[in-house]
């Protein structure tokens, strides 16, 4: 199985489902970019947001109130959570990602982690789901656009810090 398809290998293993429902599931994510990390996933094979039609938001609805479920099971504050989706996906399998805007984690590696989670290639929950009800779609980013937000200084997500590298960035995170 490619790593890509990692996801589904995820979904099908009961011992990582933390909650679970008739529509969706959600699992700690493998490599957790931050103290907490969770990926809310539908049962329904939808490969990513770009085959989300306006007969998805219902879906995206119960994908949102489990994530808030998991934030809530977990004694954590709803407002240090980012929820949303990444622009350009990685893995196959449409996951909401829950994580904790702290970023504190061994597996926050490269400048490619942080910006695909702190530059507009993560898209909040809210803006998706207003783009698909208003166009009925979820359009790619040009490949340039992508490039040039990859390509942004590692600008702390909390003060306005800019790091020259990720292990300096990594320090000024656990001081906040």
């Amino acid at each position: 199985m490619y790593w890509q398809t990692g996801l589904i290998k995820s979904l099908l293993d009961p011992t990582n489902l933390i909650i679970t429902t008739d529509v969706a599931v959600v699992i700690a994510d493998k490599y957790p970019k931050a103290r907490h990390h969770y990926l809310v996933l539908p049962k329904e094979d939808i490969a990513s947001i770009f085959q989300l039609s306006k007969k998805h938001l219902p879906l995206l609805e119960e994908l949102h109130l489990l994530a808030r479920n998991i934030i809530e099971i977990r004694g954590e504050s709803y407002e240090s959570f980012q929820i949303g989706f990444h622009a350009q996906p990685s893995m196959q399998r449409l996951h909401l990602h829950v994580i904790s805007k702290d970023f504190v984690s061994s597996c926050l590696k490269t400048k490619k982690h942080w910006n695909s989670f702190n530059t507009s290639l993560f898209i909040t929950y809210e803006t998706l789901y207003a783009q698909l009800s208003n166009e009925g779609h979820i359009q790619r980013l040009p490949k340039d656009i992508v490039d040039e937000l990859l390509a942004k200084p590692l600008t702390c997500n909390q003060c306005a810090f800019v790091a020259k590298n990720m292990p300096l960035l990594k320090e000024h995170l656990q001081e906040h």
